[in-house]
């Protein structure tokens, strides 16, 4: 089966057993996210799997658009990429292990037409330190479901992961029992890491063996199913999420989850049963193009054009849901996926109307099942050639400037200025230098890794201190002062006036950080008069409820606040807050969420809202940071 009739094939099989299909979430989360792109098919369903009722019912299934740019210079094997979708069914509080697994295992062999001789997975080995159990139920499940195919099936615990390089597979083993840090699902990883009022649960894994790729050693000793050699690839994932971290351990939720995630290029790798995911439906015809437009092989320029093929996917789906490339957040990811192709490219000997002709095959491949990138096409293309361009003369710079660095050798600070400032790659500067006979200092490629390591670092302490990933932003804390700026967002709107409209935002556990468009400094009166109102409507004890409205009503005829520059589905998640004893909501505004039930929850332990700080953001912009003391 191609990727797109697997993709179809998937959602259909979910319908039909009772679930609601629901649309993609966009690549940029929407509303006030701790994160920058929607990096896994579970994300945008967190509030549901925490307990808010989805409009949709309990059962829900979608291919879910992902992005994750952590590891982007590392992209060129055959089997990961910054760009991918996950098949994903949930069960809000519906049906678990004993409906989820067999599902699964039938969608992958008798409707994909997978050998179940070829599948290997894993279960939950328990920690009794926590008073976690062995996941007996699934392993059982799973050894039934392998002896109804006639393959014999024999459950052993495995262990750590590192054991289970040292223990190795024996024959007919296929259930494998993994410690936590393995088969433990939590936003903060393993049992013993999870933070109090975290929710987490086992999971059962499945590995699909791929032909003819013999164990590496450089790995591990031995293969097992969670080997990096390359062997076995996962092709999805279940997650019963049924614990919540507690003061003195774990206890049960009150309602039992299913969250399970199947990346759609791997299952379709494991279709064609191929050592190379570039061979799929969704990527090879990119392939071809370039080999066509370079007149080189795939097999001689490997690298270079599965590097080229993830990243415009990941840049063109970046376009259709709003992002332009810049020098910030979400738009310098997408800067730097477009001039990685641009370069790998140039190496391809491609130079000319590169996007132009490789954009359109990838549209190509998708504009049928997401009739937004249809809708949107052309706009998205004129977008990638602009960037092209304006990349390109970037880089004629970059030599202007090279050409001033090398009189008396090149070194490794000079080679990394090149590369930060104006987009050069170490190999491209090291081969001006060769063109031109220019000598590389002998401690380049050192002094270039030191320079390299502060900007990573630098970058990593920014990203950790602006956008906290997983589920940090759902503490009682995160939801109050979610809250507390629904509130003080009208309160400004009230006292400045409605010319006022949030232009960002950043909730810690500590306080709340908002971005809104007004060109003078508050004064002092401004600012006790937004902190009265705040109060007096926290004192009300406002009642905090949502409800999905289509977009167009909910931003137009009903007059929902939204932030400037979101770019919103087909419908939106309004909150309303409200006292009982007011005809209208004090705030009606659209956000994914999360945020108390009730205003006065911000006044526990006798706090009060306060403005601690007002200062320009940008030209005509101010920024607030408030807290709860």
């Amino acid at each position: 089966m191609t990727a797109q009739e697997i993709r179809k094939a998937y959602l259909d099989f979910f319908k039909k057993r009772g679930h609601e299909v629901i649309p993609r979430a966009l690549l940029v989360p929407q509303g006030e996210s701790t994160v920058l792109f929607t990096g896994s098919g579970m994300q945008p369903l967190i509030p549901y799997l925490l307990g808010e009722e989805h409009p949709k019912g309990v059962r829900l299934t979608d291919s879910q658009t992902c992005l994750r740019a952590d590891d982007i210079e590392e992209i060129g094997d055959n089997r990961h990429t910054t760009f991918f979708e996950m098949l994903g069914n949930w069960s809000l509080g519906d049906y678990f292990k004993q409906e989820q697994l067999p599902w699964f295992f039938e969608f992958l062999v008798d409707v994909v037409g997978l050998n179940p001789e070829k599948l290997y997975v894993t279960a939950f080995s328990g920690e009794s330190e926590f008073g976690l159990p062995k996941d007996e139920v699934s392993a059982k499940l799973w050894q039934k479901m392998f002896e109804e195919k006639s393959i014999k099936a024999n459950i052993v615990d495995m262990g750590s992961e590192a054991d289970g390089y040292k223990r190795g597979m024996k024959q007919d083993e296929r259930i494998f029992y993994y410690d936590g840090s393995k088969n433990w699902w939590a936003p903060e990883g393993k049992p013993g890491d999870m933070s109090v009022g975290q929710p987490g649960g086992p999971d059962s894994e499945v590995f699909f063996e791929i032909s003819g790729i013999e164990h590496n050693p450089e790995f591990g000793e031995n293969c097992h199913p969670n080997c990096d050699c390359g062997r076995f690839i996962e092709i999805g994932n279940s997650v019963f999420m049924e614990y919540l971290r507690s003061a003195d351990g774990f206890e049960k939720l009150p309602k039992q989850n299913v969250d399970f995630g199947g990346g759609l290029e791997r299952i379709a790798q494991a279709s064609i049963d191929s050592d190379d995911m570039f061979k799929i439906s969704l990527l090879w015809p990119i392939i071809e193009k370039l080999e066509k437009l370079s007149k080189t092989n795939y097999e001689d320029k490997t690298e270079d054009m599965r590097v080229i093929a993830d990243h415009l996917r990941g840049a063109m789906f970046l376009a259709v849901d709003g992002v332009k490339p810049s020098n910030k957040a979400q738009g310098y990811v997408m800067r730097r996926l477009m001039r990685r192709a641009i370069l790998k490219a140039f190496n391809l000997g491609v130079e000319q109307n590169f996007v132009q002709e490789i954009a359109p095959v990838i549209a190509e491949l998708y504009r049928d099942d997401f009739p937004e990138l249809l809708e949107n096409e052309q706009k998205v293309i004129d977008i990638l050639i602009k960037e092209e361009k304006a990349f390109k003369q970037t880089l004629r710079k970059g030599l202007r400037e090279f050409e001033k660095l090398t009189p008396d050798g090149l070194t490794g600070e000079e080679i990394f200025k090149l590369y930060d400032t104006y987009g050069f790659p170490v190999e491209l500067s090291t081969e001006e230098a060769m063109k031109r006979g220019v000598e590389l200092h002998d401690n380049w490629q050192k002094d270039f890794d030191t320079k390299m390591a502060e900007q990573r670092e630098r970058s990593q302490t920014a990203a950790k201190g602006t956008f906290k990933g997983g589920l940090g932003g759902q503490t009682l804390q995160h939801k109050k002062y979610h809250t507390a700026t629904h509130l003080m967002y009208q309160a400004l709107r009230d006292v400045l006036g409605d010319h006022v409209i949030q232009h960002g935002s950043n909730i810690t556990e500590e306080r709340l950080r908002f971005d809104f468009s007004h060109t003078e400094k508050m004064t002092d009166d401004q600012i006790k008069k937004v902190e009265n109102i705040v109060n007096d409507q926290i004192s009300k004890d406002l009642k905090i409820t949502w409800q999905e409205y289509p977009t167009e009503e909910a931003t137009g005829k009903l007059g929902a606040l939204g932030q400037f520059g979101d770019r919103y589905g087909d419908t939106v998640k309004v909150y309303s807050m409200q006292s009982n004893d007011e005809e209208k909501p004090f705030s009606f505004e659209i956000c994914g969420g999360p945020h108390v039930e009730h205003s006065l929850q911000l006044f526990e332990e006798d706090k009060k809202f306060k403005i601690v700080k007002e200062q320009s953001s940008s030209a005509g912009i101010r920024r607030i940071k408030a807290v709860l003391k």
